[in-house]
């Protein structure tokens, strides 16, 4: 059975919710671009320290191996500082 991206645009990347985080993720990448911290395809993630992407403060971005930001089990409490 193939893929049908269509769909799941639709029933989850479309949802306003979901624009609205991604948007958030674009900000704290371009925050970090900014004050320097990070370079275009420097291969790395920007890692929000309370797993919120729309919390964009300073002290709760940092930048992180794709990695180690994309391997931790997803909790609902705050991940490692």
């Amino acid at each position: 059975m193939a893929r049908n991206y269509r769909q799941e645009y639709d029933r989850y990347q479309g949802t306003s919710a979901q624009k609205k985080r991604r948007a958030g993720r674009n900000a704290a990448r371009r925050k970090m671009i900014a004050s320097g911290q990070a370079s275009v395809g420097d291969g790395k993630d920007v890692a929000h320290k309370d797993n919120n992407p729309l919390n964009n403060k300073s002290k709760n971005i940092k930048m992180e191996a794709k990695k180690s930001n994309r391997s931790f089990k997803r909790t609902k409490t705050a991940r490692r500082a």
